[in-house]
């Protein structure tokens, strides 16, 4: 059973590089999943886990993760801090930074307030779980007074790892700003590579920085269609693989998908035990291209975060990209173009020059862009600016646990993001 035998592999390679990791009710659980009270497949024994079954229960995700925060708080000697997404971390510590006086009142008296989303029946069951910690209240509070910078360690100073289902391609952003935040001095842990609904590989090395997956024969069956760099069309099996080597992934591995082509591109970067060991490159389905000069998500963050670098003051929270085909008429008569919407901090507003600043260095990085811009057949890049907390609802509609998509397809978000807009 490959979610057994993933959970296996997971907890003996956590247990080896933290031993005190596996400490019966030393991890907290982040994690929002509609109708399933626990983790998904190929996660570890409930046992580990000091966060109730039923905080996981709310139908909404914002108060779900919550609840879990404040299990989580309640328990001041974890060892690990668990997350589905690294998003669903970033957004619960959110929480945390915005309602920590109400969550400290709640530890004092061991009452759960009254909050949308949360059935009054499940608010009883949970209620009974808590236990006035007028200690912990106070540290609590002492701590955020502090300010926020490095909060997870010093409110969990035992913690050893976090643990995050997804590290690589659109949820690099927020590990990146946990790592230089809140979770200062913590490594990160992605100990699962699962695509198409299936369990394929297993991380063995938690120490790392960058996650890298043993691919696992016997969990599905995979097929591998080389890239850009070969003229094969044919796919190729696990032991045909090169290393260096890039490819498109195909599954089959669920009832009534046969060769699934999943959209995301595998490295091969080494062999572990004649099993090929693979690093994420990028998803197919988050490429900008209005002509079909295919930008790739992780080559558009680049030149974004070069961008901000030349705004002084300007922090990166979040940001979402739409191609001009999505807005319909509302794009106007001008030629296609990107639209990017981005939650900044440290800046209010931006010049024209500022906002053109992206459009420059895109065609500084991708030269057919550049082609494209110059002959009139792309327009120039349009940037909005969101209010606060925009990302944390866009993520909420999405409905169900799952990577932010950084290209959107999807009218409904689309017009959710476009009512956030303040500049």
């Amino acid at each position: 059973d490959p979610p057994a035998q993933g959970s296996l592999l997971y907890l003996d390679a956590l247990g080896a590089a933290f031993p005190r990791a596996l400490a019966r009710r030393g991890t907290a659980l982040l994690h929002w999943s509609p109708g399933c009270p626990r983790a998904p497949a190929g996660w570890p024994l409930p046992t580990l886990y000091c966060t109730p079954a039923a905080a996981a229960v709310p139908p909404s995700r914002a108060a779900a993760l919550r609840l879990q925060l404040l299990f989580a708080l309640r328990q001041r000697a974890l060892h690990v801090l668990e997350a589905g997404l690294a998003a669903e971390l970033h957004d619960a510590l959110v929480t945390l930074r915005t309602e920590w006086p109400r969550l400290a009142q709640e530890l004092e008296l061991g009452r759960l307030s009254p909050q949308p989303g949360l059935p009054e029946e499940l608010r009883e069951q949970l209620q009974a779980l808590l236990s006035p910690a007028a200690a912990r209240a106070a540290e609590l509070r002492a701590e955020c007074a502090r300010g926020f910078e490095g909060i997870v360690l010093r409110l969990w100073p035992r913690l050893e790892v976090v643990v995050v289902r997804t590290m690589y391609g659109t949820e690099r952003l927020y590990c990146d700003s946990l790592r230089q935040a809140d979770c200062q001095g913590l490594p990160f842990y992605c100990p699962f590579y699962q695509a198409a609904g299936a369990l394929l590989g297993v991380n063995l090395w938690p120490a790392e920085p960058a996650p890298r997956f043993v691919l696992c024969p016997d969990w599905a069956f995979c097929e591998f269609l080389p890239c850009l760099a070969s003229k094969e069309s044919r796919t190729v099996l696990l032991d045909e693989l090169w290393e260096g080597r890039e490819y498109g992934l195909v599954v089959t591995a669920q009832p009534g998908e046969y060769r699934c082509r999943t959209g995301e591109v595998l490295k091969v970067i080494g062999f572990h035990k004649q099993c090929p060991v693979v690093e994420p490159v990028r998803r197919e389905s988050q490429t900008l291209s209005v002509r079909g000069e295919s930008i790739p998500e992780e080559q558009f963050c680049q030149s974004l975060c070069h961008t901000l670098s030349l705004w002084p003051g300007a922090h990166l929270i979040d940001y979402v990209c739409v191609e001009s085909s999505l807005l319909g008429d509302s794009s106007g008569p001008c030629a296609p173009h990107y639209e990017v919407f981005m939650e900044l901090q440290g800046l209010r507003d931006l010049s024209e020059v500022q906002r053109y600043k992206l459009d420059q260095c895109l065609q500084e990085d991708f030269p057919i862009y550049k082609s494209f811009r110059f002959k009139g057949s792309i327009g120039p890049l349009r940037l909005h600016l969101v209010r606060p907390r925009s990302f944390t609802q866009l993520r909420e509609a999405l409905g169900s646990p799952v990577p932010m998509p950084r290209v959107l397809h999807e009218e409904q978000l689309l017009q959710l993001i476009q009512g956030a807009v303040i500049s």
